[in-house]
């Protein structure tokens, strides 16, 4: 009651606030977040307009990730986004996975098309037939692209922003190489930079692991992913994937090459992507009952300084030293921002930034202009500082203001990763039998559990799952595994057979 009671209080003083606690009410609560500034809804279902609160965010990955697959001589292009139905329809178990998802162009204004063009769910059937024509021998080889576009999806159940649209972004890599054993270092190689991506710059623990064949990419010969998890919903994520394709395409779609010996021989081939999937994973992490809470390296405002004046201050004053501030941090580097608006209040103010998920805030009043002082939410002297992650508030000194607020940021970053994967952690329940993964699921846990690597197992696995929460499935096989005594003779947990492997299971997204 009395959380309630100051929330309304919030409210009315500064006309903001949210409706829904993260606890209470998860679904509602993530589109009211969402819905703040990152995105707004569009006319169509399932379709949305990301604001430039979150393609600031878009960005800063993109550079970061750009910038690493170029170290390793990708190159980017741009393909169409029509493709047509007899070269999408060429690899039978590819279009049986994206089929149901597909969306097609029929008609030309009024007038129907006499064949239907499909528009791309992902770019394997798009790119390939060029590969083909490409690739002549092995010194066409390793052939590296990657680009970054969108891909339409038709999802018809649940569309969920940035989690499930049906249209999103996303950089898709597709590679061709002369031997597998070039193939799976890069599948591992990728898979990295997806982990950096989200534990060094969204601040979120994933498991680096291996699809099972039953889940794994329509087509391919294996699929390896990052799996993260959100411990308010009992649900995993796969935040990013990197497929070995094997030869098939290269089968189906004619990629041959002659080897130095003058031997024929297909192509080995990968694809991989991320997409802004990320953003939402992040909101759901970090958000709080106030708001977003962004990690301070993808965060486009790092810093805000806002200007408390009062009666008889010197206002002006106040708002030179807020410029200054922000001046001061921005040519260090520091992506900083003031709030000079006359008609708005300080608190309101606080209330706003703090619903955008803004690292730090930096308040600068009369006093802090005495004694050369800010308020901020980072630790530099003579400042007052306040942190979003957790509110602490803290005086800086002016003088080295920039090393503390670097320091700060730093501070908050490590904190929002170790306090995720705090969460997770206590979220992931070991199990071996099927009683302990009953309740482990009914408990909203990520679960590991050894496993006899079936699918026939694992479709039964899903199908005595099923209810209105979903089915449990399997998220990934990690790719460190915990060791499985082979003494002991430990057993499937599902069907009592040998296990081979440990493997994470749980609803998901």
């Amino acid at each position: 009651m009395a959380g309630g009671k100051k929330k309304k209080e919030v409210k009315k003083e500064t006309g903001l606030g949210l409706s829904f606690k993260k606890d209470e009410n998860f679904g509602e609560w993530y589109s009211e977040v969402v819905h703040g500034e990152m995105i707004e809804y569009y006319d169509i279902s399932g379709c949305y307009i990301l604001r430039p609160w979150s393609m600031g965010i878009w960005e800063i990955m993109q550079v970061f990730f750009d910038a690493e697959i170029k170290k390793m001589k990708i190159k980017n292009c741009y393909f169409p986004l029509f493709v047509s139905s007899s070269v999408l329809e060429k690899e039978k178990d590819h279009i049986e996975g994206f089929a149901p998802e597909v969306a097609w162009v029929t008609k030309s204004g009024k007038s129907d098309l006499e064949i239907p063009i499909a528009i791309r769910p992902t770019s394997e059937t798009v790119m390939y037939p060029y590969f083909s024509k490409w690739i002549r021998g092995h010194r066409d080889l390793p052939l590296k692209l990657n680009q970054w576009c969108n891909v339409v999806r038709w999802e018809f159940s649940n569309p969920t922003p940035f989690i499930r649209s049906r249209e999103f972004l996303w950089q898709e890599g597709h590679t061709a190489f002369a031997t597998k054993e070039e193939a799976d270092e890069e599948v591992l190689q990728v898979l990295e930079l997806y982990r950096r991506i989200y534990e060094e710059f969204l601040a979120i623990p994933v498991i680096k692991g291996k699809k099972s064949e039953m889940e794994k990419f329509a087509g391919g010969l294996y699929t390896t992913s990052v799996e993260a998890f959100i411990p308010n919903t009992g649900r995993g994520v796969q935040g990013a994937t990197s497929h070995c394709l094997g030869q098939n395409f290269a089968k189906m779609f004619e990629i041959n090459f002659e080897n130095e010996k003058g031997e024929k021989g297909m192509v080995w081939q990968n694809s991989w992507a991320y997409s802004t999937r990320t953003i939402g994973v992040m909101v759901m992490v970090h958000g709080d009952d106030k708001g977003l809470v962004l990690p301070p390296k993808v965060a486009s405002v790092q810093v805000v300084v806002v200007p408390v004046p009062y009666k008889d201050a010197d206002t002006q004053g106040i708002l030179d030293a807020c410029t200054a501030t922000v001046e001061t941090l921005s040519e260090a580097g520091i992506r900083a921002e003031s709030d000079l608006r006359d008609n708005y209040s300080p608190g309101w103010k606080y209330s706003q930034w703090e619903m955008k998920g803004v690292p730090l805030r930096i308040e600068i009043g009369p006093k802090d202009l005495a004694n050369n002082q800010v308020r901020d939410r980072i630790l530099v002297v003579c400042v007052r500082c306040v942190r979003r992650d957790n509110g602490s508030k803290s005086d800086i000194k002016r003088d080295n203001l920039v090393e503390q607020v670097k320091t700060l940021l730093d501070n908050i970053q490590q904190s929002l990763l170790d306090a995720a994967k705090q969460k997770r952690d206590a979220s992931v329940q070991v199990v071996k039998t099927w009683d302990e993964f009953k309740d482990a699921l009914a408990q909203k846990k990520m679960i590991l559990a050894p496993w006899c690597d079936e699918e026939e197992v694992e479709k039964d696995v899903k199908e005595r799952t099923r209810g209105e929460m979903g089915a449990a499935k399997s998220l990934c096989s990690p790719l460190e595994q915990p060791e499985l005594p082979e003494g002991a003779g430990t057993i499937c947990f599902a069907s009592g057979k040998p296990a081979k492997k440990w493997t994470y299971w749980g609803r998901s997204y």
